[in-house]
Protein backbone atom coordinates (compact mmCIF):
# COMPACT_ATOMS: atom_id res chain seq x y z
CA UNK A 1 0.00 0.00 0.00
CA UNK A 2 3.15 2.28 0.69
CA UNK A 3 4.07 1.77 -2.57
CA UNK A 4 1.55 2.21 -4.63
CA UNK A 5 0.93 5.69 -2.44
CA UNK A 6 4.53 6.87 -3.25
CA UNK A 7 4.06 5.40 -6.70
CA UNK A 8 1.36 7.82 -7.85
CA UNK A 9 3.20 10.99 -5.77
CA UNK A 10 5.52 10.64 -8.88
CA UNK A 11 2.91 10.03 -11.54
CA UNK A 12 1.06 12.68 -9.74
CA UNK A 13 4.38 15.07 -10.53
CA UNK A 14 4.44 14.07 -13.77
CA UNK A 15 0.65 15.27 -14.08
CA UNK A 16 1.15 18.69 -12.43
CA UNK A 17 4.44 20.67 -11.59
CA UNK A 18 3.28 21.24 -7.85
CA UNK A 19 3.53 18.35 -6.34
CA UNK A 20 6.71 17.82 -4.10
CA UNK A 21 7.73 15.05 -2.35
CA UNK A 22 9.37 15.44 1.19
CA UNK A 23 10.53 12.41 2.97
CA UNK A 24 12.40 12.29 6.70
CA UNK A 25 15.10 9.71 6.77
CA UNK A 26 13.84 7.24 4.61
CA UNK A 27 16.83 5.53 3.68
CA UNK A 28 18.49 5.41 0.46
CA UNK A 29 16.66 4.37 -2.80
CA UNK A 30 12.92 5.40 -1.39
CA UNK A 31 11.15 7.51 -4.99
CA UNK A 32 14.49 7.25 -6.44
CA UNK A 33 13.14 7.63 -10.24
CA UNK A 34 10.99 10.42 -9.00
CA UNK A 35 14.36 11.83 -7.54
CA UNK A 36 16.44 11.47 -10.89
CA UNK A 37 13.24 12.92 -13.06
CA UNK A 38 12.20 15.70 -10.60
CA UNK A 39 15.44 16.54 -8.36
CA UNK A 40 14.43 19.85 -7.85
CA UNK A 41 10.68 18.53 -5.97
CA UNK A 42 12.24 15.82 -4.25
CA UNK A 43 13.89 16.57 -0.74
CA UNK A 44 14.74 13.61 1.63
CA UNK A 45 15.35 15.26 4.86
CA UNK A 46 17.18 13.32 8.18
CA UNK A 47 15.47 12.15 11.49
CA UNK A 48 13.51 16.18 11.92
CA UNK A 49 9.88 15.36 11.01
CA UNK A 50 8.67 18.81 12.92
CA UNK A 51 10.78 20.85 10.73
CA UNK A 52 9.96 18.93 7.36
CA UNK A 53 5.77 20.25 8.01
CA UNK A 54 7.41 23.85 8.70
CA UNK A 55 9.20 23.27 5.19
CA UNK A 56 5.88 21.50 3.77
CA UNK A 57 3.80 24.42 4.93
CA UNK A 58 6.23 26.72 3.46
CA UNK A 59 6.30 25.18 0.03
CA UNK A 60 2.60 25.04 -0.05
CA UNK A 61 2.57 28.61 0.89
CA UNK A 62 4.03 29.32 -2.48
CA UNK A 63 1.99 27.47 -4.55
CA UNK A 64 3.29 23.62 -4.33
CA UNK A 65 1.45 20.82 -3.04
CA UNK A 66 3.42 18.86 -1.16
CA UNK A 67 3.30 15.43 -0.34
CA UNK A 68 5.05 14.30 2.81
CA UNK A 69 6.12 10.60 3.82
CA UNK A 70 6.96 9.29 7.38
CA UNK A 71 6.18 7.07 10.01
CA UNK A 72 2.73 7.58 11.49
CA UNK A 73 3.75 8.21 14.91
CA UNK A 74 6.35 10.60 13.82
CA UNK A 75 3.84 12.65 11.77
CA UNK A 76 1.43 12.72 14.53
CA UNK A 77 2.93 12.55 18.02
CA UNK A 78 5.99 14.61 17.20
CA UNK A 79 4.23 17.35 14.77
CA UNK A 80 1.08 18.04 16.83
CA UNK A 81 1.93 21.78 16.81
CA UNK A 82 3.10 22.03 13.21
CA UNK A 83 0.79 19.89 12.17
CA UNK A 84 -2.36 22.51 13.87
CA UNK A 85 -0.37 25.84 13.60
CA UNK A 86 1.83 25.63 10.06
CA UNK A 87 -1.07 23.67 8.37
CA UNK A 88 -4.49 23.46 9.65
CA UNK A 89 -4.41 27.00 10.64
CA UNK A 90 -3.65 28.36 7.47
CA UNK A 91 -5.70 25.37 5.69
CA UNK A 92 -2.78 24.54 3.49
CA UNK A 93 -3.00 21.53 0.71
CA UNK A 94 0.07 19.29 2.65
CA UNK A 95 -0.65 15.53 2.16
CA UNK A 96 0.58 13.37 5.45
CA UNK A 97 1.61 9.72 3.63
CA UNK A 98 1.71 8.26 7.23
CA UNK A 99 3.20 5.02 7.34
CA UNK A 100 2.14 2.08 9.82
CA UNK A 101 -1.36 2.70 10.60
CA UNK A 102 -2.05 1.15 13.48
CA UNK A 103 0.46 -2.07 14.77
CA UNK A 104 2.12 -2.28 11.61
CA UNK A 105 5.52 -1.90 13.49
CA UNK A 106 4.64 -4.47 16.48
CA UNK A 107 8.08 -5.65 16.93
CA UNK A 108 9.22 -2.40 17.67
CA UNK A 109 6.98 -1.71 21.04
CA UNK A 110 5.34 1.21 21.74
CA UNK A 111 7.22 3.85 20.32
CA UNK A 112 6.74 2.95 16.94
CA UNK A 113 2.66 1.82 17.44
CA UNK A 114 0.19 4.68 15.70
CA UNK A 115 -2.94 3.66 17.76
CA UNK A 116 -4.15 7.01 18.46
CA UNK A 117 -3.15 8.72 15.50
CA UNK A 118 -7.01 9.08 13.94
CA UNK A 119 -7.98 10.63 17.24
CA UNK A 120 -4.62 13.61 16.96
CA UNK A 121 -5.79 14.15 13.66
CA UNK A 122 -9.43 14.25 13.91
CA UNK A 123 -9.16 16.25 16.41
CA UNK A 124 -7.69 19.19 14.08
CA UNK A 125 -9.85 21.72 12.25
CA UNK A 126 -9.65 21.89 8.35
CA UNK A 127 -7.54 18.63 8.10
CA UNK A 128 -9.14 15.67 6.57
CA UNK A 129 -8.43 11.80 7.17
CA UNK A 130 -8.51 9.06 5.04
CA UNK A 131 -7.35 5.60 5.36
CA UNK A 132 -7.62 3.31 2.06
CA UNK A 133 -8.82 -0.57 2.33
CA UNK A 134 -6.08 -2.08 -0.21
CA UNK A 135 -3.81 -0.97 -2.99
CA UNK A 136 -5.96 -0.10 -5.19
CA UNK A 137 -7.77 2.08 -2.94
CA UNK A 138 -4.95 3.82 -2.30
CA UNK A 139 -3.69 4.72 -5.77
CA UNK A 140 -7.63 5.75 -6.48
CA UNK A 141 -7.35 8.09 -3.89
CA UNK A 142 -4.37 9.50 -4.28
CA UNK A 143 -5.51 10.01 -8.06
CA UNK A 144 -8.00 12.45 -6.48
CA UNK A 145 -6.37 13.97 -4.20
CA UNK A 146 -4.19 16.26 -5.98
CA UNK A 147 -7.51 19.15 -5.76
CA UNK A 148 -8.53 18.42 -2.38
CA UNK A 149 -8.50 21.78 -0.21
CA UNK A 150 -6.55 21.43 2.70
CA UNK A 151 -4.98 19.22 4.56
CA UNK A 152 -4.69 15.61 4.40
CA UNK A 153 -4.09 12.50 6.64
CA UNK A 154 -3.46 9.37 4.30
CA UNK A 155 -3.24 6.49 6.96
CA UNK A 156 -1.17 3.38 5.42
CA UNK A 157 -1.19 -0.26 6.00
CA UNK A 158 1.49 -2.98 6.23
CA UNK A 159 1.12 -3.63 2.61
CA UNK A 160 -0.51 -6.66 0.65
CA UNK A 161 -3.76 -6.34 1.82
CA UNK A 162 -6.28 -8.53 0.62
CA UNK A 163 -7.72 -6.76 -2.30
CA UNK A 164 -11.42 -5.86 -1.77
CA UNK A 165 -12.49 -2.72 -3.09
CA UNK A 166 -11.43 -3.44 -6.71
CA UNK A 167 -14.47 -3.20 -7.86
CA UNK A 168 -15.60 -0.25 -7.15
CA UNK A 169 -14.65 2.25 -9.52
CA UNK A 170 -13.01 5.66 -8.39
CA UNK A 171 -12.67 7.20 -4.63
CA UNK A 172 -14.46 10.24 -3.43
CA UNK A 173 -13.90 11.90 -0.03
CA UNK A 174 -16.49 11.53 2.27
CA UNK A 175 -18.20 8.82 1.03
CA UNK A 176 -18.29 5.28 2.16
CA UNK A 177 -18.63 1.88 0.18
CA UNK A 178 -21.14 -0.65 1.55
CA UNK A 179 -19.00 -3.51 0.61
CA UNK A 180 -22.26 -6.08 1.23
CA UNK A 181 -25.56 -5.58 2.74
CA UNK A 182 -26.92 -6.83 5.57
CA UNK A 183 -30.23 -7.13 7.83
CA UNK A 184 -29.28 -8.47 11.08
CA UNK A 185 -26.07 -6.58 11.68
CA UNK A 186 -23.84 -3.99 9.76
CA UNK A 187 -20.00 -3.66 10.75
CA UNK A 188 -18.39 -0.60 9.94
CA UNK A 189 -14.40 -0.62 9.29
CA UNK A 190 -11.96 1.63 7.63
CA UNK A 191 -8.43 1.01 6.75
CA UNK A 192 -6.39 -2.18 6.48
CA UNK A 193 -8.90 -3.79 9.26
CA UNK A 194 -11.95 -4.00 6.49
CA UNK A 195 -10.22 -6.51 5.21
CA UNK A 196 -10.63 -8.58 8.50
CA UNK A 197 -13.91 -7.64 8.88
CA UNK A 198 -15.26 -8.74 5.75
CA UNK A 199 -13.98 -12.31 6.76
CA UNK A 200 -15.87 -11.81 9.79
CA UNK A 201 -19.02 -10.39 8.43
CA UNK A 202 -18.64 -14.05 5.85
CA UNK A 203 -18.07 -16.33 9.07
CA UNK A 204 -21.11 -14.66 10.82
CA UNK A 205 -23.03 -15.56 7.45
CA UNK A 206 -22.09 -19.27 7.57
CA UNK A 207 -23.95 -19.08 10.82
CA UNK A 208 -27.05 -17.66 9.58
CA UNK A 209 -26.08 -14.08 10.55
CA UNK A 210 -27.05 -11.56 8.15
CA UNK A 211 -23.86 -9.21 7.96
CA UNK A 212 -23.76 -6.14 5.96
CA UNK A 213 -20.21 -4.26 6.12
CA UNK A 214 -19.88 -0.71 5.30
CA UNK A 215 -16.14 0.61 4.62
CA UNK A 216 -15.34 4.19 5.56
CA UNK A 217 -12.64 5.19 4.08
CA UNK A 218 -13.26 8.63 4.65
CA UNK A 219 -12.72 9.02 8.62
CA UNK A 220 -13.18 12.77 8.49
CA UNK A 221 -15.30 14.11 7.06
CA UNK A 222 -17.55 10.94 7.73
CA UNK A 223 -20.35 9.66 5.31
CA UNK A 224 -23.37 11.03 7.30
CA UNK A 225 -26.19 9.74 5.26
CA UNK A 226 -24.06 6.40 4.92
CA UNK A 227 -23.54 5.86 8.47
CA UNK A 228 -27.18 6.65 9.42
CA UNK A 229 -29.11 4.24 6.20
CA UNK A 230 -27.25 1.34 7.91
CA UNK A 231 -28.37 2.10 11.27
CA UNK A 232 -32.19 2.49 10.28
CA UNK A 233 -32.23 -0.73 8.06
CA UNK A 234 -30.29 -3.10 11.23
CA UNK A 235 -30.69 -4.28 14.81
CA UNK A 236 -26.78 -3.69 15.46
CA UNK A 237 -24.05 -1.49 14.78
CA UNK A 238 -20.26 -2.80 15.29
CA UNK A 239 -17.44 -0.79 14.28
CA UNK A 240 -14.26 -2.31 14.00
CA UNK A 241 -10.66 -0.36 14.08
CA UNK A 242 -7.07 -0.92 14.24
CA UNK A 243 -7.21 2.05 16.99
CA UNK A 244 -7.99 2.79 20.24
CA UNK A 245 -11.23 3.05 21.15
CA UNK A 246 -11.02 6.39 22.39
CA UNK A 247 -11.25 8.79 19.44
CA UNK A 248 -11.20 6.94 16.73
CA UNK A 249 -14.03 5.42 13.87
CA UNK A 250 -16.24 4.18 16.81
CA UNK A 251 -16.42 7.50 18.81
CA UNK A 252 -16.94 9.49 14.97
CA UNK A 253 -20.03 6.81 14.39
CA UNK A 254 -21.00 7.19 17.94
CA UNK A 255 -20.75 11.33 17.95
CA UNK A 256 -22.35 11.47 14.62
CA UNK A 257 -25.98 8.85 16.45
CA UNK A 258 -25.59 11.07 19.21
CA UNK A 259 -25.75 14.04 17.15
CA UNK A 260 -28.71 13.14 15.10
CA UNK A 261 -30.34 12.01 17.92
CA UNK A 262 -30.38 7.94 16.68
CA UNK A 263 -30.72 5.82 19.36
CA UNK A 264 -29.21 2.20 18.18
CA UNK A 265 -26.95 -0.14 19.53
CA UNK A 266 -23.57 0.27 19.23
CA UNK A 267 -20.95 -2.06 19.54
CA UNK A 268 -17.18 -0.86 19.36
CA UNK A 269 -14.13 -3.31 18.56
CA UNK A 270 -10.93 -1.69 18.62
CA UNK A 271 -7.75 -1.27 21.27
CA UNK A 272 -8.20 -1.15 24.72
CA UNK A 273 -6.86 2.07 26.55
CA UNK A 274 -3.42 1.15 27.44
CA UNK A 275 0.02 0.28 25.69
CA UNK A 276 0.60 -3.56 24.67
CA UNK A 277 2.29 -5.50 27.63
CA UNK A 278 4.68 -7.54 25.13
CA UNK A 279 6.28 -8.01 21.34
CA UNK A 280 5.56 -9.80 18.97
CA UNK A 281 3.77 -9.49 15.44
CA UNK A 282 0.94 -7.47 14.30
CA UNK A 283 -1.34 -10.25 14.02
CA UNK A 284 -0.06 -11.26 17.44
CA UNK A 285 -1.43 -8.34 19.11
CA UNK A 286 -4.50 -8.05 16.62
CA UNK A 287 -5.34 -11.44 18.60
CA UNK A 288 -4.90 -10.03 22.18
CA UNK A 289 -7.19 -6.94 21.29
CA UNK A 290 -9.93 -9.44 20.08
CA UNK A 291 -9.74 -7.97 16.41
CA UNK A 292 -9.77 -11.17 14.12
CA UNK A 293 -11.99 -12.67 12.26
CA UNK A 294 -13.49 -15.01 14.57
CA UNK A 295 -12.89 -12.82 17.49
CA UNK A 296 -15.04 -10.29 15.25
CA UNK A 297 -17.41 -12.67 15.12
CA UNK A 298 -17.89 -14.33 18.09
CA UNK A 299 -17.99 -10.95 19.74
CA UNK A 300 -20.84 -9.82 17.44
CA UNK A 301 -23.25 -13.32 18.02
CA UNK A 302 -22.51 -12.45 21.68
CA UNK A 303 -24.15 -8.99 21.89
CA UNK A 304 -26.64 -10.22 19.07
CA UNK A 305 -27.75 -13.01 21.78
CA UNK A 306 -28.22 -10.03 24.52
CA UNK A 307 -29.72 -7.91 22.21
CA UNK A 308 -32.47 -11.09 21.21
Amino acid sequence: MRQQALDMVHELARRDSRVVFIGSDLGPGVLEAMRQEFPDRFFMEGVSEANIIGMAAGLAMDGYIPYVNTIATFLTRRCYEQLAIDLCLHNLPVRLISNGGGMVYAPLGPTHLATEDLAIVRALPNMSVVAPADETEMIRMMGASLDLPGPLYIRVGKGNEPVVTGHIPGFTFGKAVELRSGRDVVLISTGAQTGQTLKAADLLAETGVDAGLLHLPTVKPLDRDAVLSAAVGTALLVSVEEHTLIGGLGSAVADLLADAGVLKPLLRLGLPDAYPTGYGSQEYLLGQAGLLPAQIAAQVQERLAILS
